[in-house]
């Protein structure tokens, strides 16, 4: 599906100006599968990983409805700062990233978060365990930022050296939980009197994704 892509980007720790030497690049986009493949009884793939390592990219609807629950892994595509590939239905993508936002990333972020230290606390010790830690605090802190002021942002530059402090072992991990009960108050306060609203705007959606559908059968 690489020649349908239409959107992607670099996320992960490069995207958040978390990055170190060891850290991987990791690239998420999106593809339209011909509208034509779904009218057979085999549907094209939701999502493909590849062809390089760390790569993983959805088709459009599936995205969108991923988006639509306010799954921070597929939203932060919508603004990440490193774009690689962005054709023009890829810009309308972007563009239409308000239309995905809603109260909903209050418990759609706390989940992943909670799975997020799940992951944590199940490892005895090591980077892997601090690591861990460290994407907890970084999402909520996300969390946090969208529920205050209704938008979405990845670049963590301003709490690089506290969270780079997380993951290397310099803040110790009382400290570290500290700061998650913290973020999670925060969160709970902002979240009634959010800017956002309490759905997301589905029907936009949904009209452009038709559009999109319509579009690639006249090409």
């Amino acid at each position: 599906m690489a020649h349908r892509t239409v959107l992607s980007v670099v996320v992960g720790s490069r995207a958040y100006g978390l990055a170190t030497s060891e850290s991987d690049v990791d690239r998420r986009g999106v593809y339209v599968a011909p509208t034509e493949s779904f009218w057979r009884f085999e549907k094209p793939p939701s999502s493909v990983e590849g062809p390089e390592p760390e790569r993983l990219s959805w088709e459009v609807e599936h995205f969108c409805g991923l988006a639509l629950k306010a799954n921070p892994t597929v939203l932060e595509v919508l603004v990440s700062p490193l774009i690689e590939v962005c054709t023009d239905v890829g810009a309308e993508l972007r563009t239409l990233a308000p239309a995905f936002l809603s109260r909903r990333a209050a418990v759609t972020f706390e989940r992943a978060t909670a799975r997020q230290l799940g992951r944590a606390t199940s490892e005895s010790r090591g980077e892997r365990r601090r690591k861990q830690l460290m994407h907890s605090i970084r999402m909520l802190i996300m969390a946090e930022s969208l529920l205050r002021d209704g938008k979405l942002e990845v670049d963590m530059a301003g709490h690089r050296e506290a969270l780079l402090a997380v993951r290397s072992g310099g803040t110790d991990w009382p400290d570290a939980m500290a700061w998650v009960d913290r973020l999670r108050v925060e969160i709970d306060t902002v979240a009634s009197t959010s800017p956002l609203p309490e759905e997301p705007d589905t029907a936009a959606v949904e009209y452009w994704l038709a559009s999109v559908r319509r579009r690639d059968l006249q090409s």
